[in-house]
């Protein structure tokens, strides 16, 4: 999801990416995690819950899957993380209230989700939050630090190799590429292991592929790095 001026607040003619939903997520050994937020929604307890994980365990495609059920549902989102501009305001017809990369907030946006929080739950709005890590050791004000501690709280694990395998072999069916097992090996051994890597790896050598009216084989791969990729 695009972090501009427009995702402050999600009304109706919202502009989601459709395809992070919860279908196009493996959930692996989250399927808590999964199962948990599958069930939110618009008229569920507004008990807050927080997703902690590395980089790329699929913290923020789980809140944008989230978003978009209470979307379909006729509610209205507030998205606010890292990278979104100031001032913050609530809105009292918000069913859903999303703080992500809660890690990485300044100060000032620090003390602009604290007031997020309080307002969320004085009107009864749900509170989904993420970071990458468990929200005792976030580098944030106490009061912050311990509200996003307050609910459910899960850790997002990242994939092993074979499910990886199997969600790269997903992706590359869906995209209509042959996807080798010398290329998958040379893919889980030579780059990051988490799915956001890999998946921003696949879609550039899809993407190259096209380009060059070649099949996808390790030595097209290779020079797609050694050329700086599509």
């Amino acid at each position: 999801m695009r972090t501009d001026v427009s995702m402050r607040q999600i009304p109706l003619g919202l502009e989601l990416d459709l395809d992070p939903g919860f279908d196009s997520f493996f959930a692996g050994p989250n399927a808590e995690a999964v199962g948990h937020l599958r069930g939110l929604h618009v008229d569920a307890p507004p008990t807050p819950l927080y997703l902690w994980g590395e980089a790329g365990s699929g913290k923020t495609h789980l809140l944008r899957a989230l978003a978009q059920q209470m979307h379909a549902e006729g509610a209205q989102v507030g998205w606010f993380d890292a990278a979104a501009p100031q001032p913050w305001t609530f809105h009292e017809g918000w069913r859903l209230l999303v703080l992500d990369d809660c890690d990485a907030f300044d100060a000032v946006q620090q003390q602009a989700a604290f007031a997020l929080f309080i307002e969320a739950t004085t009107h009864g709005t749900l509170v989904a939050s993420a970071g990458a890590l468990p929200p005792v050791d976030l580098p944030l004000r106490d009061d912050l630090r311990s509200r996003l501690g307050w609910g459910h709280v899960f850790h997002l694990m990242p994939l092993p190799e074979g499910d990886c395998r199997a969600v790269l072999r997903r992706e590359a069916d869906r995209r209509g590429i042959f996807l080798s097992d010398e290329v998958m090996t040379y893919l889980l051994t030579r780059f990051a292991r988490d799915l956001g890597s890999l998946m921003e790896l696949l879609e550039r050598l899809d993407r190259f592929a096209l380009a060059e009216k070649r099949s996808v084989s390790v030595p097209l791969l290779r020079r797609m790095m050694a050329e700086g990729g599509a």
